[in-house]
């Protein structure tokens, strides 16, 4: 699903990243922990194509991201990856359906067949209540499952979350918790976890530690 070849980058003279070796595997469920500028943002972010490795490759379903730019990489973007923040970044002035729709629109998909497809993913995430309802009206937890669905809609290979629970309360870090699960069971979705919730970050399949650029321990 994922490979990483010798990954590394640089901000001027900065090394963040030294040299990553990576494997991920389709329906995986990974974490990826470690102390604060250990460089797992920076990874994520080159994983999720939102920046590119100052050298090494990555290859996505067989794909190598380094080939891929313009409209070719927003495409890819688009359709083969989803992402969750820590903060949902929700467009305000759009309801819970909507804002799940938005990539699917994106892609050029027939409306009505979006607005199913969210209305069915929103259901999933025991959000049928709240379709119609703006981010000001929804608690921070039904905000991280809207952002959920806005992630899964177009059904990507992977989904990228970085800090998913970082802004919730513990009932809320929990839900969420078990939610990646039951979509991991449900769609065979494959989630790559930045987290510094280690309890969360136990529960993966896999949790990759990394330490000063490299990965310390997996």
């Amino acid at each position: 699903m994922i490979q990483c070849q010798q990954i590394r980058k640089s901000y001027g003279d900065l090394e963040v990243l030294k040299g990553i070796d990576l494997s991920i595997k389709a329906g995986e469920v990974v974490s990826i922990v470690g102390a604060s500028g250990a460089g797992k943002t920076t990874l994520l972010q080159i994983l999720g194509t939102l920046d590119k490795p100052t050298s090494g490759e990555v290859f996505l379903d067989g794909i190598n991201l380094n080939t891929l730019n313009g409209k070719k990489l927003s495409s890819f973007r688009n359709t083969r990856i989803g992402f969750v923040f820590q903060f949902h970044q929700l467009l305000p002035e759009f309801t819970a359906l909507e804002n799940a729709m938005l990539p699917a629109l994106i892609k050029g998909g027939n409306k009505a067949e979006a607005e199913q497809e969210a209305k069915k993913l929103l259901n999933f995430l025991s959000l049928d209540h709240r379709l119609d309802h703006k981010p000001s009206e929804l608690s921070g937890g039904e905000k991280q499952r809207v952002a959920v669905a806005r992630a899964l809609i177009n059904r990507p290979a992977v989904v990228f979350a970085d800090e998913p629970s970082g802004n919730l309360d513990s009932h809320s870090q929990e839900e969420l918790q078990r939610l990646f699960f039951e979509l991991r069971e449900a769609f065979n979705q494959t989630f790559v976890i930045v987290t510094h919730d280690y309890h969360l970050a136990k529960m993966c399949d896999r949790m990759i530690e990394m330490k000063d650029g490299l990965i310390h321990a997996s």
